[in-house]
This record gives C-alpha cells, structure tokens and sequence, in this order.
C-alpha cells in the first residue's frame, strides 16, 4: 500500500507530540512493505531544532511554498490513501488537493481530537478544519476514542470514524542502563502546558517539597521562569526522543499528567504512557475515563489524585515496582506497539476501501 501523508511534522520532536508518533509507525509500516511519504512545511523553528532528517521506513519531502507540493501533484496524489493531520500548516490547502485530484481513499487524522472540539465548542477558529466539516472524506481517524468519535461524527458531519491510538517503537524505546544525568527517585517528561500545570503541581512539584531527601527529575521544553521550582527538582531542557530511554530507565517511577482537555474527554492515553512502560519503568498517572482499557489499575500502573498517592507510590519496593513495571512492559508489546497501529490503520485503509465498493 502506498501512503501520503500531509501533516505538522516528523523531521522535529521539539514541542510537539507528533514526531514520535509518526516515526514509530512509518518504521513499521515499511517493515510490514507499505511505502508512506510524510509531506511537511520547512517550519524555521522546527528546521532549527530538527533531529532527523533521513525517515527509517519511509520518505520526507519538506516543502518552503505550497506550489512546491502543486508541482510534484501527480507523484504524490498517485497513492491508496491520503491523509491530511490536524496542525498541518496547509490543511485546507492539502484537503482541496486531495479530494480533486486524489485517486485514493481520503483520510482525515486528528491526533488533537479534544482541543478541536474544544475549540469549535469555545467558538475558536480551527484552521486545519476544513470550512465543510469532515463529510467528503473516507474515513476519519481520531488518536482519541470513546464518545470524541460520536461528537466529530455530530459536529463536523465526519461520516465513518475510528480510533487510532497511540503507541511505540519497541526498537527505540526499551530498557537500557540508567545515565547519571538523569539518576532520580520521580521523574516527568513533557512539553511545558498550562492546562497541565495544575495536575503536574499535585502529582510532581508537591511531593517534590514533601519529600526534600528524594531527587525529582523534569524534562521538556517551554517551561517558564516562575515555574514553581524546587531544590530538589533538576531541570532538563527538550530531552531529544534518542534520550527517553535512558531518561525514564534512570528513576524508580516516572509520572504522566494529561493535559486538561484530554483528560476531560477521556479514551486519549499519551505516548509518553506507552514510552515508559516499553522501557520497563513504573509509571503513576493522573485518572481519566478509558484509561482500563490500555492499563489495568493496580497491576500494570498506579493512579494518583493528589500528592499523597506519589508518596506512596515512592515509598513501594523495588520488587513491587518491578512487578508492575514488567506487567505494563508485556501489555504494552502485546497490545500497543507501532507495529499493532499500523496493521490496524491498514485494516481500516483496507475496510475503507470495501465500503467504497458496496456503496457503489
């Protein structure tokens, strides 16, 4: 199956959730004989902070102007499925290209399904929508699930919808030995988010100043100078995705904090979930609506609604915590590895496709 994808980015992980996600998959795409081109806008902040420029599996095309894609239509629009990702820069551009001339199954993917409906419920302008709405594409996949699938088929008129969630490159997140750099008790890793803030406040920066003794560990990039920062809180700026590794294998737990819409609409577990629990590291997590169905409570992660419940997730074994570390691992690998996504987006490719046929 040939793929184009016109979307945010893959040739840069710095402040976005994106690259990580398309990275893992194309790899296993081309492992499993698919060929996906990735067509991205040569962004200034993202070409200053690239970390990859050959894709593994797949091929880039980088673009400065809009008539550079025009005039390479007939390569790119010859394919099985393309597909058009919420935050590409020229969404609109790229769904009228693909719907005119496309002769593949039409494929909208929102990888940010609660703040566009967050959005369009605030009255706030979503650019990479078209004005339509959904209704001319094929199929609408969405990286969150449960009721969102029902609320883009109501508001945006998107006529079939499933979940594509996320998910891993076992190959590039795995045990590995812990660095010094980044040795801690508790450790968080993600993009500063005002909207997480709060959640993070509770989960991390408390039980940081509760427990002076215990080395916390934060890495991403944005975060502002009057972040509440605490002694014992070491600082790590954008860890690059080659590190998430050896920065996760380096603390006893590590903490994911949703971000607030996210949380809200449940049914949308973060990479960094499925991350952690690849490279065997113990994971509490703040509590939302679907998070079962990826992990069982207890066994394969631990929850927390306040300081007090990552206290006491610190103050676990080493055998316990290796009990669920390994628990989660396994889930992970039988159920939510990039090479699991990928067969199942060619499936709904495929599904697609026969849906067409008896409809015609």
């Amino acid at each position: 199956m040939k793929i184009v994808v016109f979307g945010l980015t893959v040739s840069s992980s710095w402040g976005n959730g994106h690259a990580t996600l398309w990275r893992g998959l194309i790899r296993a795409l081309g492992a499993q004989g698919h060929q996906l081109t990735f067509v991205e806008r040569d962004q200034p902040w993202y070409a200053e902070n690239r970390d990859l420029h050959d894709l593994p599996g797949g091929r880039l095309i980088l673009y400065r102007d809009w008539s550079d894609v025009l005039a390479r239509g007939r390569e790119l629009l010859d394919a099985d499925a393309l597909v058009v990702t919420s935050y590409c820069p020229d969404a609109r551009a790229a769904e009228a290209l693909i719907h005119e001339r496309g002769r593949g199954r039409t494929i909208f993917y929102d990888l940010d399904t609660p703040v566009t409906l967050g959005r369009l419920a605030a009255g706030e302008p979503v650019d990479y929508l078209p004005e339509d709405g959904l209704g001319r594409f094929d199929l609408v996949l969405s990286y969150t699930g449960g009721p969102a699938l029902q609320a883009l088929r109501d508001r945006l008129g998107a006529r079939r919808t499933a979940p594509l969630y996320g998910h891993v490159d076992p190959a590039a997140h795995r045990p590995v030995p812990p660095r010094d750099l980044f040795r801690g008790d508790l450790s968080y890793l993600g993009t500063y988010a005002a909207d997480r803030q709060p959640t993070l406040d509770q989960l991390f920066v408390e039980p940081a100043t509760r427990a002076p003794g215990q080395r916390f560990v934060l890495g991403g990039s944005s975060y502002p100078a009057d972040f509440p920062w605490q002694p014992n809180i070491w600082f790590m700026n954008h860890v690059a995705p080659p590190d998430h590794p050896a920065f996760f294998c380096s603390s006893r737990l590590t903490v994911n904090v949703t971000r607030a819409d996210m949380a809200a609409m449940g049914w949308c577990p973060s990479g960094r979930l499925f991350e952690a629990a690849a490279c065997g590291v113990p994971i509490v997590s703040d509590d939302w609506d679907g998070l079962d169905r990826f992990f069982t409570p207890g066994e394969e992660i631990l929850l927390a609604g306040g300081a007090q419940d990552t206290l006491d997730a610190l103050a676990l074994s080493d055998a316990e915590l290796a009990r669920i570390a390994a628990a989660a691992r396994a889930r992970v690998l039988a159920e939510h590895s990039s090479e699991h996504r990928a067969r199942e987006l060619v499936g709904l490719i495929e599904s697609a496709d026969d849906a067409q046929a008896a409809a015609a």
